[in-house]
């Protein structure tokens, strides 16, 4: 009877043990979410934060890079967008000044589950007479002690001319990839596959949409989908650092926005 009390005990423990083994090997993902909000205007006309953080809630994101956000700006009435929006989702959130405007900010925000390890603002250039921009790069660690810090970065490059866009892509990967563990670049890049500043990119980034061979428009979110023609918006992972590309969906949602969020599951496997 002792014997048999025994081997029940031993067989729990090695259940427990090998339950402990399989969590080990579960595979990490992080869902990766860009917006561009459009100062959280509406296609129509209407400032509703409550539509846009259940279009961002849908998706259950991990982190996610805004981009033309207002902070405490006449045209919003003040409001402060990447609070506002951290607190209705429940998540941690920076901003990053692209330049003063209507009497507040006007630039970039993320929002994450994670707390910020770090917070840097990179300001871009811009021509005489056009806007100024920046990339906002944070620091989260997503699995914790056990897993890799990452570093994220979002941005909004000039709409207006070309050559500024190819400039702007030298500040970033200049600015950031100095960094040695997995990152994950994204945004509204107002450049379409296959020009000069796509290409700069292409160099050490994977364009995790054409990489899953499923490249769908992200511009004119209220219009019919065989209407749309740019895909600007795109989720970048930096080659050979650990991130794999498992799955993309352009979210279908005419009103909240002018631009089509894109959500992207990268899976992390340690080098």
């Amino acid at each position: 009877m002792m014997h048999r009390q025994w081997l029940a005990v031993i067989s729990l423990l090695m259940i427990g043990l090998s339950g402990c083994a399989s969590t080990d090997d579960t595979p990490r993902r992080l869902r990766v979410l860009t917006y561009n909000i459009h100062h959280g205007r509406g296609t129509d006309g209407r400032f509703d934060y409550t539509r846009l953080a259940d279009v961002i809630r849908r998706t259950n994101p991990d982190v996610v890079a805004l981009q033309e956000v207002d902070r405490n700006t006449g045209r919003v009435s003040g409001v402060d967008q990447p609070a506002v929006l951290g607190e209705k989702l429940g998540m941690y959130h920076a901003f990053a000044e692209a330049m003063p405007y209507d009497g507040g900010q006007y630039g970039e925000a993320v929002l994450s589950r994670f707390p910020f390890e770090s917070v840097t603002t990179h300001p871009l250039s811009a021509d005489k007479g056009r806007e100024p921009r920046a990339a906002l790069e944070v620091v989260v660690r997503p699995w914790g002690k056990s897993g890799p810090a990452v570093q994220f970065t979002g941005t909004h490059l000039c709409h207006q001319a070309e050559t500024t866009r190819v400039r702007q892509v030298e500040q970033i990967k200049q600015a950031i990839e100095a960094w040695p563990g997995p990152a994950v670049l994204t945004g509204d890049f107002n450049f379409t596959p296959d020009t000069p500043p796509y290409d700069a990119l292409t160099q050490e980034w994977g364009d995790s949409a054409r990489l899953l061979v499923d490249e769908q428009p992200t511009m004119g979110a209220n219009l019919p989908p065989h209407e749309r023609k740019r895909r600007i918006d795109i989720v970048w992972l930096r080659r050979a650092r650990g991130f794999t590309a498992e799955s993309i969906e352009v979210i279908e949602e005419p009103l909240a926005s002018d631009h089509l969020p894109v959500l992207v599951v990268l899976r992390w496997d340690e080098p």
